[in-house]
């Protein structure tokens, strides 16, 4: 069985909340971009007891077209793919500042440890 890579507890929330509510990336999007608290939006889904409410997929879209004058995202992008360039701009940057650190400051590179000269050497200088 393949072991699944632990989530930010943040983004752990949004995939709990797409499952439960059957939720598309697209609309999970629009949610994140809207600044919707993923607790909180059981509270606006529709149970079936409250016919009057919009379905919570239905009123997630209605409201990015109303904030952002559009219908969906330009680019949609699942929560996998978040975390995998999340992942891949965090190699990118990390790796020139490493070059950078030593380039800047070459003494901080290990230096082979000078020993001794054994023809030289006394007991008196000798270090153990």
């Amino acid at each position: 069985m393949a072991q699944q890579k632990k989530l930010s507890p943040k983004l752990q929330a949004w995939v709990d909340v797409q499952k439960r509510f059957h939720l598309s990336d697209a609309q999970v999007q629009m949610a994140r971009e809207l600044g919707m608290n993923p607790k909180k939006l059981g509270g606006m889904a529709d149970h079936r007891q409250e016919p009057w409410k919009v379905p919570l997929p239905q009123h997630i879209e209605d409201l990015y077209l109303k904030h952002f004058k559009k219908e969906r995202p330009d680019k949609v992008r699942s929560i996998e793919q978040v975390v995998a360039d999340k992942k891949r701009n965090q190699l990118e940057h990390e790796e020139p500042r490493c070059q950078q650190r030593e380039a800047a400051n070459p003494d901080n590179a290990i230096q082979p440890l000078a020993l001794p000269d054994p023809e030289k050497a006394t007991d008196d200088s000798i270090p153990f």
